[in-house]
């Protein structure tokens, strides 16, 4: 029997009647007994229809609380979920589904549906009183994801059982869920985070999930409020949004922590969010390799502003790349010293499901997570930026996310970014793309009004970096755009800034890129 089967059965016989699954804008809710019965309903509709343990079986369903409860039935019927964005034409779809190659896809019809798959509705009720297939349910279960990280190519990593379990137990013991936890969650349930700092680690709680189709941040406070919701799961876009206009604080009394993760916090979006909310800010780092959490700030003790926390579920490492070739190794760096981020631990994957090691995974477990960073003398990780994007300006190293949390810091500066372009002379150039922070009347108001205003921003901010920034750390441009190009979670897209950026053509001679 599954870990993930286990979870379900013995929250049902303690727990049967609470509320598991809430959707935050309706009635619709999913009681433990009710999820048993779906899993239940599932591993004999699977069995029927000749899928054994171990297949795989995409889901595209549009309801959260249908689409969460199929989830996690079917993996806890001893299936492998490949989790699909309901809203993603069907060209986005193939490309999934090439990688991960399930045997059938679960939907409401076939409308929008690449073709060539068998698909297959939700079990009608029912279902679960059929009698079971022979034998007992080996623990096959899982879920496939396909990430492609900063280079826009899928990579399928495939999260068995165990490691799904260890991580979501972690979260659990690390944000101290009980019975009595309410949690938010409006991230997308295709996503390693919703899957399994929401979905399982709430289950290993015997808690409760509150489930938001969008987040809106209009009455926002009020329907957490009306939830009685003890922590939410956001990304930074989420809190530094809510940071900005913060007339509806301080938060509902319920609200224990705000836990922040698929991309870094700024440091001063932290700080405004806290003294406007009284809700401290929970900042941690994970990624789809690791099951979703590998480090995080402690709920209790130093909390460290602009760091992802103490590791939590994982081995953290910070190394260095010496020699070449065949003697290639790795050297741990001291603290305080940027190097490479590497991770090792139960809910760390071994190998792509794609193909080997992908030169990221070392014999002894491993894994490159491509990102940079150093841990500091007390053991919190703090991170860089991710090892392509560092900017080679004339031999000398420079990291966006430096350049980024002072843009951020500035008067009139909603987000930004930094990526490096190409510089005849130096190698490289930073360039800043930055979202404005107008006022709402502005933002639908006079279009003169408008660029008046980001003339007076761009001007601002060259002033300031003149000021506060080193030379080489000093954007040669400014592109102040509506929003940045970002994936589900919010994490900006660097990949398509720099490609706008090397496209880039000035409408006046000598103008910048």
């Amino acid at each position: 029997m599954t870990l993930i089967k286990q979870w379900i059965d013995s929250a049902a016989a303690q727990w049967g009647g609470a509320v598991y699954l809430q959707d935050a804008g309706g009635e619709a809710q999913l009681t433990f007994a009710d999820l048993q019965r779906a899993t239940r309903a599932w591993a004999r509709c699977l069995d029927r229809d000749g899928i054994p343990p171990g297949s795989r079986v995409a889901v595209r369903l549009p309801d959260p609380v249908e689409y969460a409860c199929a989830l996690v039935a079917i993996a806890g019927a001893g299936r492998v979920v490949v989790p699909l964005d309901p809203a993603a034409p069907a060209a986005a779809l193939a490309k999934v589904l090439d990688v991960a190659k399930p045997e059938v896809i679960v939907a409401h019809g076939g409308s929008g549906l690449p073709p060539g798959l068998p698909v297959l509705p939700p079990p009608g009720p029912g279902e679960e009183n059929r009698p079971a297939g022979p034998g007992p349910m080996p623990p096959a279960g899982g879920i496939f994801l396909c990430t492609s990280g900063t280079s826009g190519t899928p990579k399928g990593v495939l999260l068995r059982d165990g490691q799904l379990s260890h991580v979501a137990a972690s979260v659990a013991i690390h944000h101290r869920l009980t019975p009595a936890d309410r949690g938010y969650c409006c991230l997308p349930l295709f996503h390693v985070n919703a899957e399994v700092v929401g979905l399982l680690a709430t289950l290993a709680a015997k808690a409760c999930l509150v489930l938001d189709r969008k987040f809106s941040r209009r009455g926002f406070w009020a329907m957490i409020k009306e939830q009685e919701v003890t922590w939410i799961n956001a990304v930074p876009a989420i809190i530094s949004i809510l940071a900005m206009e913060p007339g509806d604080g301080p938060a509902p009394e319920s609200v224990r922590f705000v836990r922040s993760a698929s991309a870094p916090l700024p440091p001063s979006a932290l700080r405004r969010f806290e003294r406007a909310f009284g809700v401290p800010v929970i900042e941690t780092y994970g990624m789809t390799e690791a099951a979703s959490m590998i480090t995080a700030n402690p709920l209790s003790g130093p909390h460290k502003p602009g760091s992802a926390g103490l590791p939590a579920g994982a081995e953290v490492r910070i190394v260095q790349r010496v020699g070449e070739g065949p003697g290639e190794r790795y050297v741990p760096c001291p603290a305080s010293v940027v190097g490479r981020v590497q991770i090792r631990g139960a809910g760390v994957i071994t190998s792509y499901a794609t193909g080997g090691r992908a030169g990221a995974i070392g014999p002894d477990g491993w894994l490159d997570t491509s990102d940079l960073g150093h841990l500091d003398g007390d053991g919190y990780l703090f991170l860089a930026g991710r090892a392509d994007d560092v900017i080679n300006r004339g031999g000398e190293k420079i990291y966006p996310r430096e350049i980024e949390e002072f843009l951020l810091a500035q008067p009139g500066v909603q987000s930004a970014a930094v990526v490096g372009t190409h510089d005849e002379v130096l190698g490289e150039r930073p360039v800043a793309y930055v979202v404005p922070a107008r006022p709402h009347q502005l933002a639908n108001g006079d279009l003169a009004d408008a660029q008046s205003e980001d003339a007076q921003l761009e001007e601002a901010l060259r002033a300031a970096c003149e000021a506060g920034l080193p030379k080489p750390m000093r954007p040669t441009a400014f592109r102040l755009v509506a929003e940045l190009p970002a994936g589900a979670t919010g994490k900006v897209a660097r990949h398509r800034l720099r490609e706008l950026a090397a496209a880039y053509r000035p409408s006046e001679p000598g103008a910048a890129a």
